[in-house]
């Protein structure tokens, strides 16, 4: 599996979390199979009473309706810049705290540090 492929897994198994809800229950089934439980579609088809080919046609669907609403709401790409923004806060906190205790140590600018570090890592849980 190439690298642009797994990629390609990863953002339609975010996009699932994020939209599954808006395919159909036979759509999510399918589609979580595939790129959640990493099954063929040989192994999918057998179990489901559809063919290979079914299956395969239900998981572009799938992944057009994912991608469709990923480009007209972009919830997922938001949330990736949040999680994002909140590491560099975490990142940019410590730094402070460090560059405090090096220059003259000031309490509350630690404590102000932690506090920023604590409410960032809350969130991006």
């Amino acid at each position: 599996m190439g690298v642009r492929e797994v990629a390609k897994n990863l953002e339609i198994s975010l996009l699932l979390d994020f939209y599954g809800d808006m395919l159909t229950p036979k759509q999510r089934d399918v589609i979580e199979l595939y790129y959640n439980e990493d099954l063929s579609l040989a192994e999918i088809a057998g179990p489901s009473g559809i063919s290979r080919q079914g299956v395969r046609d239900s998981i572009k669907r799938a992944e057009g309706i994912l991608l469709d609403l990923e480009a007209r709401l972009g919830l997922a790409k938001r949330f990736r810049q949040i999680q994002a923004g909140l590491d560099q806060i975490v990142k940019d906190a410590r730094e402070i705290s460090e560059l405090n205790n090096r220059i003259g140590l000031s309490r509350d600018i630690n404590r102000c540090a932690a506090e920023i570090i604590q409410i960032a890592q809350t969130i991006n849980e």
